[in-house]
């Protein structure tokens, strides 16, 4: 009686944790403004037009910020908030993190548009769909149905994100840990194919990697020594280098042929391929996009759906933020 009692409990409990998984998804839609905010697409695809056109890097700015506005208390439009416990001073995030006034160009935009309808959060989800396409990349339908979060959280921003200098394992536990698996790891870090690094974040690998004296041995040696010049030692850290060399602003899947010949700019990037971890993990994906760029593009946008849905506040959780910056009053 009492093993059936349990296991009367633990099939209970899954099938609540499904019906409350099925529930989350459910809220989302892809046409969830179709009678709030009918013009919503094309209002959020001429402003990321405009901003791609006078910069084109401010595709992957774009890009990155849902990114790491969804690992940090879900996809709630929090990496905007401003104040004392701003996401933006986080680690991971100072001197790094761009577009926040893209993205409130794009709000006022909606706002005249359909006022106090759209969330913060779904601008940034359609602004990042919209610049992968603008940057040659799949479209794929957005779900949305988000609201705002009300709080900031730092601590969240410099713990939960994948750091330029984590090995492989702590950057699969960090995607685990939002309910990504392996396949989402490689397919969203194949964002890498366009924008750009800053030499602070990889200058490690240049001359003195982990103390051996000499640059990183999984890097190509004239890549390093192009680096090295763009890169010198006490250097100044702010300047950039595209993160997919000879294919920087063009969503592809060049970035993976990049890791197969040593040519991964970050840490994070090359261990994709290169470390012993990635034999038994990422390698075979890495191989299989740099061989087939629709099989990439396709797990992209699964990803991206995926990275989406988790966690995200709907109903009456969270607010319509007026301001992408600031908290209602």
């Amino acid at each position: 009686m009492k093993g059936s009692r349990s296991q009367k409990n633990v099939i209970l409990l899954l099938t609540l944790l499904v019906i409350f998984t099925v529930d989350v998804k459910c809220q989302l839609t892809a046409n969830f403004y179709a009678t709030t905010c009918p013009n919503l697409f094309q209002v959020v695809r001429k402003q990321v037009q405009i901003a791609a056109m006078n910069e084109m890097r401010m595709a992957a700015s774009l890009l990155r910020l849902h990114f790491h506005d969804c690992f940090v208390n879900g996809c709630d439009g929090s990496v905007l908030l401003d104040g004392s416990d701003s996401e933006k001073f986080a680690f991971p995030n100072q001197n790094s993190l761009r577009g926040f006034d893209v993205v409130d160009t794009i709000k006022t935009a909606v706002e005249s548009t359909c006022t106090g309808v759209v969330s913060c959060a779904d601008i940034l989800a359609i602004a990042a769909r919209d610049s992968v396409v603008l940057s040659g990349g799949p479209s794929y339908r957005v779900l949305l149905g988000r609201r705002d979060g009300m709080v900031a959280n730092q601590t969240g921003a410099n713990t939960n994100l994948p750091s330029p200098f984590d090995p492989l394992d702590i950057i699969i536990s960090k995607f685990a840990a939002q309910g990504l698996n392996l396949t989402d790891v490689v397919a969203l870090q194949g964002a890498h194919t366009i924008g750009l690094a800053r030499c602070a974040v990889f200058n490690s690998r240049l001359f003195n990697f982990s103390n051996s004296g000499a640059p990183d041995s999984t890097m190509d040696t004239n890549l390093v020594s192009k680096l090295q010049s763009l890169c010198p030692v006490n250097g100044d850290g702010n300047k950039t280098t595209a993160l997919d060399q000879n294919s920087t602003d063009l969503f592809d899947n060049h970035y993976f042929k990049n890791l197969l010949n040593n040519k991964g700019i970050l840490v994070s990037d090359q261990e994709l391929y290169s470390s012993d971890m990635a034999n038994s993990t990422t390698k075979s994906l890495v191989e299989s996009y740099s061989n087939n760029p629709h099989l990439f593009s396709s797990n992209f946008m699964d990803s991206m759906i995926n990275m989406g849905n988790a966690n995200p506040l709907t109903g009456s959780s969270g607010q319509i933020r007026t301001n992408c910056r600031v908290v209602n009053s």
